[in-house]
């Protein structure tokens, strides 16, 4: 690790994003992580044998991998963070589709647009993660318009 960011600090990024804990279960100390950065050191992406955990954004928030889903849907409470889908989604959200509203079953309280998110399906297999365009209560009420646009699907990784 060089100065600019080491493992740690990375671990307290994600405990302001997704809560206290969560830095713990992404970058877990007893686990061989790469971290790729920029010429100037940055942090860019964080990778794991799995594949990539999460890639550190310009703004200092995180954007998660496929593998950076599944470790953060493993330490919270079920829905945080997450945006559930049934049956019928679930195919094209695996192929990196995105997640439209009428389609979503659940979803965390907390959700806000912009929030990084894990789509999971109704069975709690991961089959996504993204960027939620519409807060939770849009998802649940609205009939219509993209809830999450899906970065990543779990059959692309």
């Amino acid at each position: 690790m060089s100065a600019h960011t080491s493992l740690a600090d990375l671990r307290v990024t994600a405990d302001y994003q997704f809560g206290a804990g969560t830095g713990e279960e992404l970058f877990p100390a007893d686990e061989d992580v790469t971290v790729r950065r920029s010429t100037s050191g940055r942090p860019r992406q964080v990778t794991c044998d799995a594949g990539r955990i999460v890639s550190y954004g310009t703004d200092g928030r995180f954007t998660l991998g496929v593998e950076g889903g599944r470790r953060l849907r493993s330490v919270l409470p079920h829905p945080e963070y997450a945006v559930v889908v049934g049956d019928e989604s679930a195919p094209f959200v695996r192929d990196g589709k995105n997640v439209f509203a009428k389609f979503v079953s659940d979803v965390g309280e907390a959700v806000r647009p912009r929030d990084e998110v894990v789509v999971v399906h109704e069975d709690g297999t991961v089959l996504g993660v993204g960027r939620a365009e519409l807060a939770a209560a849009e998802m649940r009420d609205f009939a219509s318009g993209m809830a999450v646009k899906v970065r990543s699907g779990a059959g692309q990784e």
